[in-house]
């Protein structure tokens, strides 16, 4: 296994490794808010990020869509296929919340008549400015038709995860997704958990999500547990 950096980002650290193919994941122990003005170590959270992504990633897999998800390697540590990155972050808000309702001065909380998808240009240097389809066409980014796949994923995706997180009493309020190329395939990279989601109680609809950082509402790691938990007995 070779141990050459390729990138490091605010959750976690990517390896190269002897096969061409594949890279090494490393999920951090820290926390960032606001586009990383606000940052901290937090013992414990790379290892529930991967333990929930994984989670995610498999149950996903196991219904259809294809991950870059090769292995685990360890508790903190994920084997995936090296993909070509689509620079665009996907969010799926099914709910009103966060950046939404702040926008529009909508109430939170409220269901969205139907899910709404948006698409924000990845960079951290530009604060991931929101990008729209025929700008990502115009860029070559990506072509219509890709796009046109990627938003069919997506909504599959959030079909299959309501559904899961619904059997904890859970409200997936919102994500964010991302995508890469791999022989010509678009796959979802990346990870899934709560630091790029939104999750609600359904009874209290206290947070179980990064909120609870940003907002020092709760033990973020206490918190994600909770998350995983949950999750181990939904199937």
């Amino acid at each position: 296994m070779s141990d050459k950096l390729i990138y490091s980002g605010k959750a976690k650290d990517v390896f190269a490794t002897d096969n061409d193919s594949e890279l090494l994941i490393v999920y951090k122990d820290q926390a960032t808010a606001f586009n990383g003005v606000r940052k901290e170590q937090i013992p414990g959270k790379g290892k529930l990020n991967c333990q929930i992504s994984s989670y995610i990633f498999e149950y996903l897999i196991e219904n259809g869509i294809t991950t870059h998800l090769v292995k685990n390697v360890s508790d903190h540590e994920q084997l995936v296929l090296k993909t070509e990155l689509i620079p665009v972050e996907v969010v799926l808000r099914n709910k009103i919340a966060g950046s939404f309702a702040k926008k529009f001065d909508l109430e939170a909380g409220k269901n969205l008549a139907k899910p709404i998808i948006e698409f924000y240009y990845k960079s951290d240097a530009l604060n991931d400015p929101f990008i729209n389809d025929d700008q990502i066409e115009s860029l070559e980014i990506a072509s219509g038709d890709e796009l046109d796949y990627i938003k069919k994923q997506t909504l599959k995706i959030n079909d299959l995860l309501v559904a899961l997180f619904n059997k904890d009493d859970l409200d997936l309020v919102d994500f964010k997704l991302e995508f890469g190329r791999v022989d010509g395939q678009i796959i979802l990279i990346d990870e899934f958990s709560p630091d790029n989601c939104r999750l609600w109680d359904k009874s209290t609809h206290q947070s179980l999500d990064k909120d609870v950082f940003r907002k020092d509402e709760a033990d973020l790691v206490e918190t994600y547990k909770k998350v995983l938990n949950r999750l181990e007995g939904a199937k």
